[in-house]
């Protein structure tokens, strides 16, 4: 009944669908099918379900010899391109260990991650190593490297449409909460765009996202973001002065 709703019903339709299969039996394999369609449907459609999807690998571990490879490298993109969000460390501790030994090339590798000097041995097909190194960098803001190695590895990323346009947002989301200003050249490197393009991308944040530019004879030109929590002390300091209203509504009763 579920594979009929998936191939059959509208998008909104079918979300609300697999979302309450995933809540009421998650760990019924019958299921499985459902949720690797709806996989599909997210790359298609540029939407995104960790819920559905961390539920996917969790049943893959009880059901190896079923898991998709093409699947779950799907996932773990889908998990890259909603960062800051941890999914994708959450998705990749339910990757079944048992299938990455079976599966995988005699070849060990040694990848650095999480940014921590943690080093992980372990084979593992090409692509998910290349996704953990993507990973990697993008946690340790190495943009100039993650392009690299993104250039280096198209026909595993191109097969999700959006990829570049949410790394692009991640990037100024790591910017924006560093600094107040940065040079051209740094956001250029960041987002991988340079020239005209750039031209018009910084335009439309000038318009739509409350950004400016100062001119800087050492600097060349400046890109100013508007000041937050995070690249301000004063509003930072702000925000610290304030009660939490967590903790107000722990006050209130024992005041009564």
């Amino acid at each position: 009944m579920g594979r009929e709703m998936t191939n059959q019903k509208p998008q909104s339709e079918m979300s609300y669908t697999v979302e309450q299969l995933v809540s009421v039996n998650p760990y019924n394999p019958d299921i499985l099918p459902d949720l690797e369609n709806y996989v599909n449907e997210q790359v298609s459609s540029q939407t995104y379900s960790s819920n559905a999807n961390l539920c996917l690998l969790r049943l893959y571990q009880f059901e190896t010899e079923r898991m998709s490879t093409q699947i779950v490298a799907r996932i773990l993109i889908k998990a890259l391109m909603a960062m800051p969000a941890p999914d994708f460390s959450l998705c990749l501790f339910l990757i079944p260990e048992r299938v990455q030994i079976l599966k995988m090339r005699t070849e060990w590798v040694l990848v650095l991650w999480k940014g921590r000097g943690m080093t992980i041995g372990m084979q593992m097909e090409d692509q998910f190593k290349t996704l953990i190194v993507l990973s990697h960098y993008l946690e340790t803001a190495r943009f100039r490297q993650f392009w690299d190695e993104a250039a280096k590895s198209r026909h595993i990323l191109e097969v999700v449409p959006g990829f570049e346009q949410a790394i692009q947002a991640y990037a100024i989301h790591v910017l924006s909460i560093t600094y107040q200003k940065v040079p051209r050249s740094v956001l250029a490197e960041a987002i991988n765009i340079e020239g005209l393009v750039l031209d018009k991308f910084i335009e439309h944040h000038i318009t739509n996202s409350g950004w400016s530019i100062e001119k800087n004879q050492n600097k060349g030109q400046l890109i100013i973001f508007p000041h937050n929590e995070f690249n301000d002390p004063e509003l930072k300091k702000s925000a610290a002065d304030g009660i939490p209203l967590e903790n107000i509504t722990r006050i209130l009763p024992i005041l009564g």
